[in-house]
């Protein structure tokens, strides 16, 4: 007789769940009176805009992506200047862009790395305030939107990169320097890739242990780690955000939040074997290991309109589907379908024939993956309890800032200025706002992945 396990008792009471939820929505949603999307026209919408964007370069998808979401976030309207007509910003937003742009930790000499004492801010809508002095301590939580915004803000307009929203577990940290108070980058760690060969390889994970046996949650990915500049130019300040990434406040929280023991970290760089120039700002570091390249694809996403015509034809037409992708949950609040969007574009694209080549282009990121347990595979593969983890390193804020300003920063420095290419130059993006699209193109494509 096979024993039942935890797992076995959560996939029960979330098919039950999901079933009486499916019952609800049934009873909430007359399908018959949601007006049909003529499939010729819905393929001739998404060949247009897939049609349109196949045709770039990935870093010229990555920076128009990177357009389209500033364009949507912040509105403008147009205003007749003796200059001519120009957009406008809200006045209160562009405050707090302004706010939030002008606290950007800018060093006064090149020596000014040494007086930093970086702390991570976590911002997910709420503030742990901490009792006794430990974070694993008793809690009390109260809301505090003004860290998730000022994360947002910086996420957005530091880096090229499209601000994804993902969906399940999410820790957010705004990086500041406690002895000036100004930001230094933003760190998002999320719940790990199902499936990234290379690293599962290297692991020796099977599908029963990593997924069944819920082991993937004691694993993590750095799904964004963003240094203000000049930090991350001129002072390696990435490498700065991939140690913290390890830090015991991450872990600590990891097990606050999710209840399960956090031993090792993946992440992604944003370039792999396309690029000319194959470094990445996780080379050289300590504690982190490449493990090979991902054998995934850039997926090229239709309009904003396209997208509502797809949800409301899986609506109508494959509601049960719809549901599992865009309604339905686990008992834990978490949705059912990882990567739910995408889920829904390539089976809607299948469905409607779209060709292939509008659909992806090849393109391999390099994955890396930092152990925090000198037995983390061990532990990953079922094979040593908790109790037995080997802690690797000191992973305290502190010793990583350490490893940072000794093994990375002085050599940085140092051949910088040696060469004439220190600089004090930050980049914020928030002109992005007031460009169209070619503007957009002439003035950024260069600085994509920054």
């Amino acid at each position: 007789m096979t024993a039942t396990t935890d797992f076995d008792i959560h996939a029960k009471q979330d098919l039950a769940g999901v079933e009486k939820k499916w019952e609800q929505f049934q009873d909430e949603n007359d399908i018959s009176k949601i007006e049909d999307i003529d499939e010729k026209i819905l393929k001739e919408e998404i060949e247009k805009d897939l049609g349109f964007v196949s045709q770039m370069t990935v870093q010229e998808y990555t920076l128009f992506q990177k357009w389209q979401e500033v364009q949507r976030k912040y509105p403008t309207t147009e205003s007749s200047t003796v200059f001519g007509v120009q957009k406008v910003l809200d006045q209160e937003v562009k405050k707090k862009i302004d706010k939030v742009r002008n606290n950007i930790w800018i060093p006064e000499s090149p020596e000014d790395y040494e007086k930093l004492e970086p702390v991570l801010e976590f911002t997910d809508d709420h503030e742990i305030i901490e009792k006794g002095g430990q974070l694993g301590g008793k809690t009390e939580v109260k809301r505090d939107k003004t860290k998730s915004e000022t994360w947002n803000t910086l996420r957005t307009f530091l880096s090229t990169m499209k601000n994804n929203s993902n969906i399940g577990r999410q820790l957010f940290f705004n990086v500041n320097d406690n002895n000036s108070g100004g930001h230094l980058g933003v760190i998002c760690i999320s719940g790990d890739f199902m499936d990234l060969t290379p690293r599962d390889s290297a692991i020796g994970w099977d599908r029963q242990s990593k997924t069944f046996g819920g082991m993937i949650n004691h694993t993590a990915i750095g799904s964004s780690i963003v240094p203000t500049q000049p930090l991350g130019y001129s002072y390696t300040g990435g490498k700065l955000l991939a140690y913290l990434c390890l830090s015991d406040v991450v872990q600590n929280l990891w097990k606050e939040k999710y209840g399960d023991h956090l031993v090792g970290v993946t992440t992604t760089s944003l370039y792999g074997k396309s690029k000319t120039n194959t470094l990445s700002q996780y080379d050289g570091l300590k504690y982190w290991k490449k493990m090979g390249f991902t054998m995934g694809s850039v997926s090229y996403e239709p309009q904003a309109n396209t997208k509502k015509l797809i949800k409301q034809w899986l609506k109508k037409n494959h509601t049960r589907k719809y549901f599992e992708w865009y309604e339905a949950t686990r008992a834990n609040g978490q949705p059912l379908k990882r990567d739910h969007k995408n889920r829904s574009y390539m089976f809607t694209y299948s469905r409607l024939g779209i060709p292939k080549e509008y659909i992806k282009t090849d393109h391999a990121r390099g994955i890396y993956f930092a152990r925090l347990y000198n037995n983390s595979y061990e532990f990953l593969r079922g094979e040593v309890k908790e109790d037995q983890l080997d802690k690797r390193f000191d992973n305290s804020t502190e010793a990583l800032v350490n490893v940072w300003k000794n093994k990375h920063v002085k050599n940085r420095v140092k051949n910088l200025l040696a060469t004439d290419r220190f600089t004090y130059d930050s980049h914020f993006y928030d002109d992005l706002i007031y460009l169209d699209w070619e503007q957009c193109k002439e003035k950024y494509l260069n600085q994509v992945g920054r």
